[in-house]
């Protein structure tokens, strides 16, 4: 059963499938070759959409929708670009930096790239940085979005592996400050090699509190979020649903720049943006249930767990995995399919579900980097019209501060388990 319906999906995904038809259709065909019930099909889907966390998903695109129509991201890069700006490697780090604040908005790495590339890689070439650094160092900074809270990617990993999505998204923020540090500390080792240009920026107090005041509403988008989290008064869908209320208020009260025409166009790229994560979820619900029918996941930790019971050796080895899978698997699709599968073991053999969660998803954002289905590669290479080599050869130096902070949260649970356990006993 399982030999057939992992056939027929690498075949569809050679082939050139949609990755949701590739994960149904060979479901579906076993399903009946078996002589399952066909309602079964529709059961399944359906059950794996009934979940409150995923109602999350669409309200968090929503706000990023709503946040990133009003222009908000040029003022967050203005405002840092003003504090920061007289820096060997300013630019550079600006980018970051507003990354990590964005990415207390976005919660996906695309929408981040999609907000915030062009803007960032523009100004960077402006200044005279090589084009291929400035695309290298967007979509590296831009894996900081799915680990800091909001995230699309741990939302959806907490529903398929039982796991407090709350503490998972808090979880989150302590690597992801890491890995904002460990890629400011490269670009300030590359300034100091390399000499990257100053920013040519020179504002006055008054101009940097103007834009400071301007920007403010903007800033507390991130600051109402994680603090709702925080107080425990606030699940994910909660804390969604007052992001969009923020987010609309702000819009049409202060920064003015929302109109209805917008706020249509913001809507239909949500419900876009959604169905199409939806879909995956549906047709990856019905993938798992026919592996776990053929008992694949207690096979799969059965055999981890013969190789060692050691936790660290055993998360190097999802480690390896991981960024494999991560070269040819959208990461939400291979959340669905890789989590149910290898959580169990890991868990029994002692790893944190959090640091788990954590380790999860960062592996699947490296994957966002690599080719051949590196969606972070092409979707820079789009917005900017760049070669995609270009954009290859430009994120290769920036692998070695995602891999380390990879390798020091899989080596320290307390990066991840702290601050969740801390706020929420």
């Amino acid at each position: 059963m399982s030999l057939l319906l992992l056939t027929l999906f690498l075949g569809l995904l050679v082939l050139g499938a949609p990755v949701a038809v590739a994960l149904a259709l060979p479901s579906a065909v076993v399903i009946i070759t078996e002589g399952l019930p066909v309602s079964v099909l529709a059961q399944r889907s359906l059950n794996a959409l009934d979940s409150s966390p995923l109602l999350a998903v669409p309200l968090f695109i929503l706000a990023a929708s709503l946040l990133n129509a009003m222009g908000v991201t040029t003022h967050l890069f203005d405002l840092v670009r003003m504090i920061f700006g007289r820096f060997r490697g300013a630019l550079a780090q600006v980018s970051i930096f507003v990354s990590l604040i964005f990415s207390g908005i976005s919660g996906a790495a695309l929408a981040d790239i999609g907000a915030l590339g062009k803007i960032q890689i523009d100004q960077m070439k402006k200044q005279g940085y090589r084009e291929d650094f400035a695309a290298g160092l967007t979509v590296a900074a831009a894996t900081i979005g799915p680990i800091f809270p909001p995230s699309i990617p741990i939302i959806i990993y907490a529903s398929v592996a039982n796991v407090s999505a709350v503490k998972l998204l808090l979880a989150g923020i302590v690597p992801a400050l890491l890995l904002t540090v460990l890629l400011m500390v490269q670009v300030a080792i590359v300034a100091r090699v390399k000499g990257l240009p100053r920013d040519t920026i020179r504002p006055k107090p008054i101009d940097v509190a103007k834009k400071f005041v301007v920007s403010f509403p903007a800033l507390m988008a991130p600051v109402l979020l994680i603090g709702g989290l925080m107080s425990g008064y606030f699940g994910p869908t909660e804390v969604a649903g007052v992001t969009v209320a923020y987010a609309l208020v702000i819009g049409f009260g202060l920064y003015r720049t929302l109109s209805i025409r917008r706020v249509m166009l913001a809507l239909r790229e949500t419900v876009e943006a959604t169905a199409n994560i939806l879909f995956i979820v549906a047709a990856a619900a019905l993938f798992a249930w026919v592996l776990t029918l053929d008992m694949v996941p207690m096979k799969a930790s059965a055999f981890l767990l013969s190789l060692t019971d050691n936790p660290l050796l055993l998360l190097l080895l999802v480690n390896i995995l991981l960024l494999a899978v991560g070269m040819f698997l959208e990461s939400i699709a291979a959340i669905l399919i890789v989590a149910p599968i290898i959580a169990p073991a890991l868990v029994q053999a002692g790893v944190d579900p959090l640091q788990l969660g954590i380790v999860f998803v960062l592996n699947l954002m490296i994957g966002l980097l690599t080719p051949p289905v590196g969606m972070s590669l092409y979707m820079i290479s789009i917005i900017t019209k760049m070669p995609i080599g270009t954009v290859i050869r430009g994120v290769m130096p920036f692998f070695i501060p995602l891999l380390v902070a990879l390798v020091v949260v899989s080596a320290v649970p307390a990066l991840s388990t702290w601050l969740p356990n801390h706020l929420m006993q």
